[in-house]
């Protein structure tokens, strides 16, 4: 671990750049087994926003991560874990700048999501000198972290099974792959603050209930 380091505050707070585009920042991070419609649910949530809302919204995909920033990570447990782990910091950026982040990823431990959460709901600072406005005590109320879990059972998504991915690992091609393999778990959401059942609803319709949590939650003005 780094040491001789200090946070550095800049002259702009988050409730600054939140004003500046009219939205709160906040993470919705999406969990669900591969195929269950993370990733299609979060663009299209993108497309609605953006261009219906106008507002400023960031997707992060788990494949899509595994290209750049985390290329150098395998699917083990360690890896798994480090892979959430980096996701979160960024999210915790984004967050603070005042985006709105759309995270897909498998994220298949608890422990892990409850990390990330607990990372951005202790991320809103103050800096000594300022007085909170009331606009401020309002939005520390708000949730930094939303756990969206896309459900859909295992059957569907192997009927699914969009990249081919199932059937490689039915036939041990791919080790280890998250909800087939005795070692890869899927360890459900508890109390995510939103579930969206894939194999009932369309993504029209995960896609309205969202922007709906998102207006009524005070997310998508200030």
């Amino acid at each position: 671990m780094a040491t001789n380091i200090t946070w550095h505050h800049g002259h702009i707070t988050r409730s600054e750049r939140e004003r500046q585009l009219n939205q709160r920042g906040v993470t919705l991070w999406f969990t669900g087994l591969s195929g269950s419609g993370k990733s299609t649910i979060a663009t299209s949530l993108e497309r609605e926003l953006v261009l219906k809302h106008k507002k400023a919204l960031y997707v992060l995909d788990g494949d899509n991560i595994r290209h750049g920033l985390n290329k150098d990570l395998g699917f083990g447990p360690g890896d798994r874990q480090e892979n959430i782990r980096r996701i979160g910091e960024v999210c915790n950026l984004f967050t603070d700048a005042g985006i709105i982040v759309l995270a897909a990823f498998v994220s298949p431990y608890k422990e892990d999501r409850d990390k990330v959460r607990a990372l951005l709901d202790a991320s809103e600072r103050h800096p000594k000198d300022e007085v909170p406005s009331s606009n401020q005590v309002i939005s520390k109320r708000r949730k930094n972290f939303l756990e969206v879990f896309v459900q859909a059972d295992l059957a569907t998504c192997e009927q699914r099974d969009p990249k081919g991915l199932y059937k490689k690992a039915r036939i041990g091609e791919i080790k280890s792959f998250t909800g087939v393999s005795p070692d890869a778990p899927f360890e459900a959401p508890e109390r995510p603050e939103l579930t969206l059942n894939t194999g009932t609803l369309s993504v029209e319709d995960c896609v309205s209930q969202l922007v709906e949590y998102l207006r009524t939650g005070g997310y998508l003005a200030v």
